[in-house]
């Protein structure tokens, strides 16, 4: 939204003084420093300005995405012109993240692009076209360096929902995993994690691959031992060998163990078709010890399974943690919303002949009615390449489908010859 008010008084009565820009002044922003609207603006004092320098400034700023509405005002005087714009912030913005540009630290990036991009701050408007000039902006390093590649950005988000962040990355090199290194870790949990970072050595670099192994491969070895609310922060890229074939990095991964926590308790809430002994029989963590995290997932999970041999193939079991910080120490409540039973409904076997079909139907026990049992299914899969299925090798899938409205679940098995 644009809108323009010019001063009182006639341009043609005052002197060519009274055209040179003066004064500028922002208001109604919270998130930009005034010298950086000003500068994104392109306007410089001294220079000879007439409304239609102030109307492409106006423009400039609402193209960007930043603000709602932008707006201005100006005054001719002897002295010269004056002009305010007067700004209304947008409110949806997302976090730019940096994949893969490791020739450049985050805080030389967000240096560079906020002297080439005003209105960088590292939060980036989720309309307009601000992210397209941080990919120029970004394109420009790149050539600069005479780094053969090409920048791009993706907009993250959960599914249909509002854009969470911009990735921005540079296809072309060869960017790989040399050496990994802890910062923080105690010397205790350093053989793992050394061991685990191996692995990774030799891998494409980027560093949201990296992030997703914190949580799956180091993380871990922090929640084995007690320490529920481990940390990792961001890798940071090191480049160590670069040409134009391949470029190495080394990697510093902070981390930030806390406190170390000992388990005291678990106790169990709405479990109805499963007594409490038998449930504390699934549970393989011992008290007075560090909590182990992971195992109580692990145990959880096969609480769950032995739920679904019974029928119950909506459980739910929440894990509510109870920490004690003075004394270090946790005690676990496992919720249970157990749900309704389902029972075996129609059975339908694909990819076999009609001869084969029928034996493996004949094979099939769970009649429609029973208790369905997922284990029973993939016991009998099991079986049946093992003792019918003996001709060349099978390949199998299994396709289940709950009617939640009469609580029955269909079977589809699909048996395919190997090429």
């Amino acid at each position: 939204m644009l809108a323009a008010a010019q001063s009182r008084g006639a341009n043609k009565q005052l002197p060519a003084s009274a055209f040179q820009l003066i004064a500028v002044k922002v208001s109604g922003t919270e998130r930009y420093k005034p010298e950086d609207v000003i500068r994104a603006t392109g306007l410089a004092l001294g220079r000879t300005v007439d409304e239609g320098n102030f109307k492409d400034a106006a423009r400039i700023l609402g193209d960007t995405g930043a603000f709602t509405s932008v707006a201005y005002q100006f005054e001719y005087s002897p002295e010269g012109t004056k002009v305010e714009l007067q700004v209304q912030d947008a409110q949806q913005f997302a976090p730019a993240r940096f994949d893969n540009l490791v020739w450049f630290s985050d805080q030389e990036l967000g240096q560079k692009l906020h002297s080439r991009v005003p209105l960088f701050t590292g939060q980036l408007p989720v309309t307009g076209k601000l992210p397209d000039d941080i990919s120029e902006a970004l394109q420009e390093l790149v050539d600069e360096r005479k780094i053969p590649g090409r920048v791009d950005y993706m907009r993250v988000a959960q599914g249909d929902g509002p854009t969470e962040a911009f990735v921005y990355s540079v296809t072309g090199p060869h960017i790989t995993v040399g050496n990994i290194e802890f910062s923080g870790a105690a010397a205790a949990e350093l053989p793992q994690l050394a061991a685990a970072g191996k692995k990774l050595e030799g891998a494409e670099y980027t560093r949201s691959t990296l992030l997703r192994q914190e949580d799956k491969n180091f993380l871990p070895i922090y929640l084995e031992q007690g320490y529920l609310k481990a940390q990792f922060g961001e890798p940071a890229a090191r480049v160590v060998a670069n040409d134009p074939n391949d470029t190495r990095v080394d990697i510093t991964v902070p981390v930030v163990p806390g406190k170390r926590y000992t388990l005291t308790s678990i106790e169990f809430s709405g479990n109805q078709a499963v007594a409490q002994e038998v449930l504390r029989n699934l549970v393989h963590l011992p008290l007075d010890q560090p909590a182990n995290a992971k195992q109580l997932a692990d145990d959880v999970a096969g609480m769950k399974q032995f739920y679904e041999t019974r029928g119950y193939m909506d459980v739910r079991i929440d894990s509510v943690p109870q920490i004690h910080e003075l004394e270090g120490s946790v005690g676990y409540l496992l919720n249970f919303n157990e749900g309704a039973v389902y029972r075996m409904g129609d059975l339908e076997i694909l990819g076999v002949n009609s001869r084969t079909r029928v034996q493996l139907q004949n094979s099939w026990t769970l009649r429609t009615g029973d208790t369905y049992d997922p284990g029973y299914t993939r016991r009998f899969v099991a079986q049946a390449l093992k003792q019918i299925l003996t001709t060349g090798e099978w390949g199998s899938d299994i396709q289940e489908t709950r009617n939640h409205k009469d609580k029955t679940l269909d079977v589809t098995l699909r048996f395919d010859p190997k090429p």
